[in-house]
């Protein structure tokens, strides 16, 4: 195979790149332009995405006219998602686009139970109390709306591989843990996860928390709306770590005004940054984190070696790892 450049635009630390450079093969040249000062990447990327065969998009933007290069071959993100992508045009252009194969899975399916936990106990409200000097607040007059969720059923939306580490390690919580996805999952993981799968109706009816983990798609947009609330019972939890377009925030805010549900643990909004004005920052029987919950340092560096492992692989002419469906 001929030599090969891979373009790593908007890396955050030098030792990213560095650690791309020191697992592929020497007939690859890995080149690319730190994300600092950050207003300035797309310019200074643009050069080296066009000369490059694969791109490893941080802080870089890929656009419908890169995906014309007659050199790409590869777009590897790092991210799990792949929603911001031109994924249709670059599929035109036969280039290849690949997630970050659960590289930040972990990361996300610690996050979304500290969500469960912090949603069940008004975790939220306890930390506003004590900031403000409230302390106990009113806590010994709503002692009655604080859960936890061992023995609870958890409903799991797509068991992915967000979704079954999630139900993995809720064992350890004694929770039943029920699952709807659209595709068939591999009994293996099924089995693994100690997970029942079950009709979306019955999740929705039967949870008292429902978990989403799946892709933002067109199919996937606004998929839990005003309908899945009503079905779900009213003493359930919400949560959210996927993408916010997911739900329909303007139902989820109703669930949560009109008793609907119980409450919510969300590290994903539809609009993000989240306005300060959106009623859900004010809401104590809400959790929220800003949309971190894949960072760690552990994930990062899976992301980064999934990305060296791909691009040794399309350097040896092989398949890279963790295609993602164009039509997705």
């Amino acid at each position: 195979m001929s030599k090969i450049t891979a373009a790593f635009l908007g890396y955050r630390d030098e030792w990213e790149i560095e650690r791309i450079r020191s697992a592929v093969p020497d007939d690859v040249e890995v080149v690319g332009v730190p994300q600092d000062p950050i207003e300035t990447v797309q310019e200074r990327g643009a050069e080296l995405a066009l000369a490059a065969e694969v791109v490893v998009p941080w802080r870089f933007r890929v656009t419908p006219e890169l995906a014309e290069s007659p050199r790409l071959r590869l777009v590897q993100v790092l991210s799990a998602g792949t929603d911001y992508l031109p994924k249709k045009e670059l599929h035109e252009h036969g280039v290849l686009v690949a997630g970050n194969n659960g590289a930040n899975s972990v990361a996300v399916a610690e996050i979304a139970i500290m969500l469960m936990v912090g949603a069940n106990r008004h975790a939220q409200e306890q930390i506003r109390n004590l900031q403000s000097g409230k302390y106990h607040g009113d806590f010994f007059e709503t002692w009655e709306q604080y859960h936890e969720i061992t023995g609870k059923r958890v409903g799991i939306i797509g068991l992915g591989k967000i979704g079954s580490k999630v139900a993995k390690r809720l064992q350890g919580w004694d929770c039943e843990v029920v699952y709807h996805d659209r595709l068939e999952i591999n009994p293996d993981v099924e089995t693994e996860a100690h997970a029942k799968r079950v009709s979306l109706d019955e999740l929705l009816s039967t949870s008292d928390i429902i978990s989403v983990h799946v892709p933002l798609t067109e199919n996937s947009r606004g998929m839990i709306g005003d309908g899945e609330f009503a079905q779900m019972k009213e003493s359930a939890i919400y949560v959210s770590t996927c993408r916010g377009p997911v739900t329909d925030e303007a139902a989820l805010i109703r669930a949560l005004e009109n008793g609907a549900i119980a409450g919510a643990g969300l590290d994903v909004t539809e609009i993000e940054p989240i306005d300060q004005d959106n009623p859900l920052l004010k809401m104590r029987n809400v959790f929220m984190t800003p949309h971190l919950a894949g960072s760690s340092i552990e994930a990062r560096e899976k992301a980064v070696d999934n990305a060296a492992r791909n691009i040794a692989l399309l350097s040896q002419g092989k398949q890279p790892q963790g295609l993602i469906d164009p039509f997705e």
